[in-house]
């Protein structure tokens, strides 16, 4: 992974490793054995002169966006003609991003039209502010995913199982690293339930999916040359394992990754060369209110409803007896034809109460009651 060379007078040699060993609010190199503090005016020069400047998040993790739009706008600062591309969106959809940055479509018209609430789900207040930096500056967004019937046919057939015109235009993968199968098996291996002969066809969806995000990546940079800044998960982007691998095949590695950690973090559990440079993001401030609930479900929208794709081990939906393939039918007693019904169900339900749904199950229709936790 490219360092920032011209950045390593700066760096103080490194002693033992403090454990926590970040200070909030700053940027660090992970470049070398430990992290070292790194001015956020090195970061943010050196990351302006590349061609592809990856942005991670937590998708969940309201800071983590705060920090993108920040990073952004210095981006921008330093070099106006740039696109940015966005993990949220499946290729389909560009026409409604193009839309969106020419000023076409108001908000509600643009999450709707996006298919925001069936494709990713997250509350958009979180990417909101990111969307309307893009427009209000005429940035060019680009879609940079694919739909998940894809992901979820290669993670079942593998890549050579699924044909060709069903592909979406995507090229055959580089193969993993070593070091990314490693990481793949250890994450394939939380998942008892699925036949460890299918690990293969588990690594080609994953480097199906990061070969789509660099494509479009690597498509982004036009005659014009623009910066092309993506906004991805960060396990997509750790230790280039993921997207950065694939822009390299597809000769583009003039990149840099920055990652957003919790200031807690520990040394060993960022490992060196995780990013080019790290921002660390202190601890949130106790909330006055609790997070919305969560089902801990993967929902897809099929021909007879919504289904349940899968089930995460310990959750509400595992404690309650709903299982992978189940088809929600109805949240108490009213039917569900749409993903964001079972989204919005869930999130408003108060603390304390019950929420029955009805499920079909092969040919049986069950009903099942959700006890949602107490108010702590």
């Amino acid at each position: 992974m490219r360092a920032f060379a011209f950045a390593a007078a700066l760096l103080a040699s490194a002693g033992a490793c403090a454990q926590p060993c970040l200070r909030p609010g700053e940027w660090f190199s992970t470049t070398g054995e430990t992290p070292h503090g790194i001015p956020a005016s090195v970061v943010l020069a050196a990351s302006a002169q590349r061609e592809v400047v990856l942005l991670g998040e937590q998708h969940d993790v309201a800071d983590d966006h705060v920090w993108q739009l920040a990073t952004l706008a210095a981006l921008h600062g330093a070099r106006p003609q740039m696109a940015i591309g966005f993990e949220q969106f499946p290729r389909r959809v560009q026409p409604v991003l193009d839309a969106w940055i020419a000023g076409r479509l108001t908000e509600k018209q643009f999450l709707e039209q996006s298919e925001w609430r069936e494709v990713w789900s997250y509350p958009p207040e979180l990417y909101l502010p990111l969307f309307r930096f893009a427009r209000i500056n005429g940035i060019p967004m680009i879609a940079l995913n694919v739909d998940r019937e894809l992901i979820d046919a290669v993670a079942t057939k593998g890549w050579d199982g699924v044909p060709d015109a069903l592909k979406d235009g995507v090229s055959r993968p580089a193969p993993a690293s070593k070091a990314y199968l490693d990481m793949l098996r250890r994450i394939y291996k939380e998942h008892p339930q699925r036949d460890g002969a299918e690990f293969a066809h588990f690594v080609d969806s994953q480097l199906t999916w990061d070969r789509a995000m660099a494509e479009a990546l690597a498509r982004g940079r036009s005659d014009a040359r623009p910066l092309v800044v993506g906004i991805i998960g960060s396990g997509h982007l750790r230790f280039g394992y993921g997207v950065r691998h694939q822009l390299r095949a597809l000769g583009v590695d003039n990149v840099a990754t920055l990652l957003p950690v919790a200031a807690d973090s520990r040394c060993e559990q960022l490992g060196a060369d995780i990013a080019d440079a790290v921002f660390a993001i202190p601890q949130p401030l106790a909330k006055d209110a609790p997070p919305p609930p969560r089902l801990g479900v993967r929902l897809e929208l099929s021909q007879d409803g919504v289904a349940i794709v899968e089930v995460t081990p310990g959750s509400l939906a595992a404690a309650s007896g709903l299982k992978n393939g189940d088809r929600i039918v109805s949240l108490a007693g009213a039917p569900v034809r749409a993903l964001h019904t079972v989204i919005d169900a869930v999130r408003g339900q108060p603390a304390g109460t019950w929420l029955p749904i009805q499920v079909r199950r092969g040919d049986d229709t069950l009903d099942v009651i959700v006890k949602f936790p107490p108010k702590e």
